[in-house]
């Protein structure tokens, strides 16, 4: 018999679902994975438990009675939490998707969806927030990125980046001014295992140089190495 300790020890889920033909079966699923699980099936008990019980990671319906999931997951990233969230939803619109992680949501993943993906989800997510929670908050510029929260200040204001976006900027921010290899930066940005296109690096920097540039620095592409952040050069 595993002892008390042991069980103390197993990753803690929250599961918001609602679906009374979903819920159950899911919840011993992830039970049987080494997960020790708890539940809410509306948003208002969701929001509560979450905001007074310690969770290692949440699993999040968007299509919850009392409260819709998007406002559960707003109203904890305002009050600080930073909890793992992977987004639950059978909404399939890019829109959904994209307000999701704006509002903080670490994953999304659209139902149907098989076990085995959850699951390897769930582990990228925290994966993904053990490297920033080792990190130490650092600047440069005009920035301040928060690893742990995963949150980059401009000028004392959140700046809106994508989950990739943030995990490449805490990768070349972490040596300003060093050369980060393309094959560092792309496990970083893409650890959740989804296939990405050859030059999704590119398309990544590419959004992330335009929206940094204002404050006082520069991602610098190195032809045939990688990038480089420092800050901008006297004109």
């Amino acid at each position: 018999m595993p002892s008390s300790k042991e069980n103390t020890e197993k990753p803690r889920l929250l599961l918001v679902e609602d679906d009374p033909s979903l819920a159950p079966a899911l919840a011993l699923a992830l039970s049987r994975r080494g997960f020790t699980m708890a539940q809410a099936s509306d948003g208002v008990t969701a929001l509560d438990r979450a905001m007074h019980e310690k969770f290692t990671v949440i699993v999040l319906d968007l299509t919850l009675p009392e409260k819709d999931g998007l406002e559960v997951l707003q109203k904890l990233r305002a009050a600080g939490n930073t909890t793992p969230v992977v987004v639950l939803t059978a909404r399939g619109t890019v829109g959904d998707r994209v307000q999701g992680l704006k509002l903080g949501a670490d994953d999304y993943l659209a139902k149907p969806f098989d076990i085995d993906e959850l699951e390897a989800r769930i582990h990228a997510v925290l994966r993904r927030g053990a490297v920033k929670s080792e990190t130490a908050s650092t600047g440069l510029g005009g920035l301040k990125l928060d690893p742990g929260a995963g949150v980059c200040y401009a000028d004392g204001q959140a700046l809106e980046l994508s989950t990739r976006e943030v995990a490449l900027l805490t990768a070349v921010m972490e040596r300003p001014g060093h050369a980060v290899t393309r094959e560092k930066l792309w496990h970083s940005v893409f650890s959740d295992g989804r296939e990405a296109q050859p030059d999704a690096i590119e398309v990544v920097a590419y959004r992330l140089r335009k929206k940094i540039s204002p404050y006082g620095v520069e991602l610098v592409a190195l032809r045939g190495v990688g990038y480089l952040l420092r800050e901008k050069r006297g004109e």
